[in-house]
């Protein structure tokens, strides 16, 4: 069916669904927790949590009142987390769609996907955009080594930079090796105690919300992976490797 734009500048009568992914710890939920804060003043938000056998993110984010916790869902997987949010969205859209007809009109909804492994992105099924977090503490050298979500989602979030100095990493090499490999895709390093990097977060965000209504935000598959090969010569090619992180 072609995208409608509606009078109100939704495409297809719905609100910019944005994807919150990235391995455990990378601070997702905290993440979506701040977009909240900031954005929940002007704009009409929706939650969607994923964990395996938890509502515990959601729980996290209706205690810290960022937002009517009924307008925050939770989506338990009962399997790997990249399974709900890629291999069969099925519980995630539903749950997508409850909160659109309930609080309509929406004007954002974020999925935010369980804690898995630095290969698991969304499916553009799910989501229009989406955002790949890792943090300094997983270690300088993880931007550089990429994959599918570092490479390729439509924005990648450095977090926690306020803690570079006590753990020996540079937010800003980890940076210059991101954008290396993400071929002009934007990058932000991020603190929430720096307000520069918040304002550059809430700004892309503002941004992408202004392409949708506008029609001209084409979601993008970050994945699979590529072809990699070994020393034998062999070759595979996979979404995601199987040594899982779980929240």
């Amino acid at each position: 069916m072609p995208e409608t734009v509606t009078n109100d500048g939704t495409k297809n009568g719905r609100g910019l669904r944005i994807g919150v992914c990235g391995p455990v710890g990378t601070g997702k939920s905290s993440l979506i927790a701040l977009l909240c804060r900031e954005l929940s003043a002007d704009l009409e938000l929706g939650v969607v949590t994923n964990d395996i056998y938890t509502d515990e993110d959601a729980r996290f984010l209706r205690s810290a009142g960022v937002l009517d916790p009924a307008r925050i869902k939770a989506v338990e997987t009962g399997a790997c987390p990249h399974t709900a949010i890629r291999d069969d969205v099925t519980a995630n859209l539903i749950a997508v769609e409850e909160l659109e007809e309930e609080f309509a009109p929406l004007d954002v909804v974020l999925v935010e996907s369980g804690g898995d492994n630095l290969t698991a992105t969304f499916s553009p099924a799910l989501v229009d955009t989406q955002i790949f977090l890792i943090d300094v503490a997983g270690g300088g050298d993880v931007a550089r080594k990429g994959g599918p979500g570092i490479e390729r989602a439509d924005l990648l979030v450095v977090n926690k930079t306020d803690l570079a100095p006590y753990v020996g990493v540079d937010p800003a090499a980890m940076v210059s090796d991101a954008g290396s490999v993400r071929e002009g895709r934007p990058v932000i390093a991020l603190s929430r105690t720096d307000p520069a990097s918040v304002e550059a977060l809430i700004a892309w965000v503002r941004s992408e919300l202004d392409r949708h209504r506008g029609g001209a935000l084409v979601p993008a598959d970050p994945g699979p992976m590529a072809p990699h090969f070994h020393a034998d010569g062999t070759s595979h090619s996979h979404d995601h490797d199987h040594d899982h992180q779980h929240a």
